[in-house]
């Protein structure tokens, strides 16, 4: 029992790769507004109180590929979305998309009065505005239902513009509140503050398989704590390079060069991986991990862009990147003793990294198949 308990441990860290996507870039992302008519019959914001009700204006943005997910988007068949094709589909927009998106003020349904769709340079924008009754505004994500395992709706809610926080939905808890000016919603985890940041870069590492598997694949054959340290340093310092560079704007990334990076952080996985089966020395590995660190961070911007973070980019860049590090670290404070027991015994140790660095090359090539067909 002792003997098999290492290679349990450490492949048990991979077993869910099939089964999850390897990030959060599966994401739409929502910003209501809503206003409410004054006495001289002009717009001001709203609190949700006054007795006539108020309008209310959704803008709902997300990828060609993901609105291919909730309904037959490309109308030509020509194997892409035009803004012709979006023209086509309206009724099908109306009936797959919003009547998927029930809105409610006070616990009385909204009343969708228009929705307009419009393709831009890298996803699709849909908008709709509803007439709704005094009250909290609260919102069904129902899509997610029909979306793939991992998916989530990013809710930035706004008041004359100004973001107020960003809120989650996912299959799990598909309702949310919708805040006011200062308001937390309460139907979903909130972001807010620099701690929160550093929680949601920690919870990033924990389900983002594909970087818990490279860095795994890392550790397999990475040594002492001392050479260990030189690993992580390298490649922690790369994907702050490149997390850095995209959130702050220096970097554009859109969404054929995101789905690009991703394949790419996949064939990292299958790279490090077939190193471990082939290689007896990896004198090069930290410059390998290096490199690949740098495309590992562009993975970290992609996720991090979505997030709607107005003029909190500085403590969410900060606090996000210092999460995946605490992630990182706990990581390697747990794996790496188990892997120092293991190394004791040369068979035991020889067999450990064949068989995860096998599992590690099955995940990467799936991911990297799947990412590549978009």
């Amino acid at each position: 029992m002792t003997r098999a308990s290492p290679r349990v441990v450490l492949a048990a860290v991979l077993l869910a790769a099939g089964a999850a996507s390897a990030h959060d870039a599966d994401i739409l992302y929502s910003q209501v507004r809503r206003t409410a008519p004054n006495a001289g019959g002009e717009p001001r914001a709203s609190t949700g109180a006054g007795p006539e009700g108020s309008e209310v204006r959704q803008v709902l943005t997300l990828t060609a590929g993901t609105l291919g997910l909730l309904l037959p988007a490309d109308a030509d068949g020509d194997g892409t979305v035009s803004q012709a094709d979006l023209d086509a589909r309206r009724a099908a927009l109306e009936v797959g998309v919003w009547d998927a998106l029930p809105l409610t003020a006070g616990g009385r349904p909204c009343t969708r009065t228009s929705h307009a769709a419009l393709l831009r340079q890298t996803y699709v924008e849909l908008s709709a505005t509803f007439t709704c009754p005094p009250g909290p505004l609260r919102q069904t994500y129902t899509v997610l239902s029909v979306l793939p395992a991992g998916y989530r709706v990013i809710l930035g809610s706004s008041l004359d513009g100004e973001v107020t926080g960003s809120i989650f939905a996912d299959a799990a808890q598909p309702s949310v509140d919708i805040p006011e000016a200062s308001a937390g919603g309460e139907g979903g985890a909130t972001v807010s503050g620099f701690a929160g940041w550093v929680l949601e870069g920690i919870r990033h590492i924990f389900t983002g398989y594909d970087h818990l598997a490279f860095l795994v694949a890392v550790l397999l054959v990475g040594g002492g704590w001392r050479r260990v340290l030189l690993l992580v340093s390298s490649f922690t310092i790369a994907h702050s390079i490149t997390l850095g560079a995209v959130v702050l704007g220096w970097v554009s990334l859109d969404g054929d060069r995101a789905r690009w990076v991703e394949a790419t952080i996949a064939a990292s996985i299958i790279y490090v991986a077939l190193e471990n089966l082939v290689l007896r020395e990896h004198r090069h590995r930290a410059l390998v991990t290096f490199l690949f660190g740098l495309v590992h961070g562009f993975g970290f911007a992609s996720v991090l862009k979505n997030y709607g973070l107005g003029d909190s980019v500085a403590p969410a860049l900060l606090g996000f990147n210092i999460g995946v590090e605490l992630g990182q670290a706990s990581v390697v404070a747990v794996l790496l003793p188990v892997l120092r027991m293991v190394r004791r015994r040369p068979a035991l140790y020889l067999r450990t990294v064949r068989a995860v660095s096998v599992l590690i090359l099955a995940a990467g090539g799936y991911w990297m198949f799947e990412r590549a067909l978009g």
